[in-house]
């Protein structure tokens, strides 16, 4: 039986992710008791928020001062996240920047292989009730298996680097036309590079075809930012990305808990 172009994927946790600017001289121009106030108003919303996964880095460089990134079961939560965050008085002082949408995914190249081949020794048909019964069975059970990697927690590392990517497809290179087994060949070995790296940096990998500009959002933390470097750095030279892949750009953030958020806004690094 033939391989599909397409590999299986799992989803779990739609995440969104928010690149905010401090909008200074107004908030400089409040007298410090309302700044008092206001901070600590978010700073107490930012606390709610906290065990149902959300997490606030401190901007470097010029593309924004606070990115805020929220983990949930579902796109409404994440929408009900925004709308509550929308209402606080801080809000008015903040200017949005960017924003990433999208869900935490993982691809399943040989897991995909396996199961046509599976599946074909059995006598199944693509595109009959019994292949779908028998592939939302398969599913189901690496679901449950997978359960931990769809649902993460936000890992508790000070530093996060974020950015997007897609897969080249111009008319010299073009990823999605690549033949199914070559592809899974290359993942596979851009995947032995991230292992290395998997006792200093935690790895979430989230898709984002038809939910924002870019294919895929990726998540790195770590102790060290410049391990983040020498990650991408050597992945570089690696056949699926020397290759095919684009980059959109990069976020830098320290992580800030809710109780340090006043000395944030003062300006200060606690």
């Amino acid at each position: 039986m033939d391989t599909p172009l397409v590999p299986l994927t799992l989803e779990g946790s739609a995440v969104l992710h928010q690149m905010l600017r401090i909008r200074w001289a107004e908030w400089n121009a409040l007298p410090a008791p309302a700044r008092q106030s206001i901070a600590g108003e978010a700073a107490a919303a930012l606390a709610a928020l906290e065990p149902s996964q959300t997490a606030a880095f401190s901007l470097l460089g010029h593309k924004g001062d606070l990115l805020l990134v929220h983990f949930r079961r579902d796109m409404a939560e994440l929408n009900r996240t925004e709308l509550r965050l929308a209402r606080l008085r801080l809000w008015s002082y903040l200017e949005p920047v960017n924003s990433y949408l999208s869900v935490v995914e993982l691809g399943l190249y040989e897991s995909t292989q396996r199961v046509y081949r599976v599946f074909s020794e059995r006598g199944l048909q693509p595109g009959t009730d019994e292949w779908a019964r028998a592939l939302e069975e398969e599913m189901s059970r690496q679901r449950e298996a997978m359960a931990p990697r769809l649902y993460p927690e936000i890992p508790p590392q000070r530093y996060l680097c974020f950015y997007p990517m897609d897969r080249r497809r111009g008319e010299d290179k073009n990823w999605y036309r690549v033949p199914f087994a070559d592809r899974a060949r290359m993942m596979h070995e851009h995947g032995l590079i991230g292992r290395k790296y998997a006792g200093e940096v935690k790895q979430i990998i989230s898709g984002s075809i038809g939910f924002d500009d870019w294919e895929w959002g990726v998540d790195l933390f770590a102790e060290d930012p410049v391990v983040f470097k020498r990650l991408i750095y050597e992945m570089r030279f690696d056949e699926v990305s020397a290759v095919y892949a684009l980059f959109g750009s990069f976020f830098i953030g320290i992580r800030r808990s809710p109780a340090q958020l006043a000395a944030l806004l003062e300006g200060e690094l606690a």
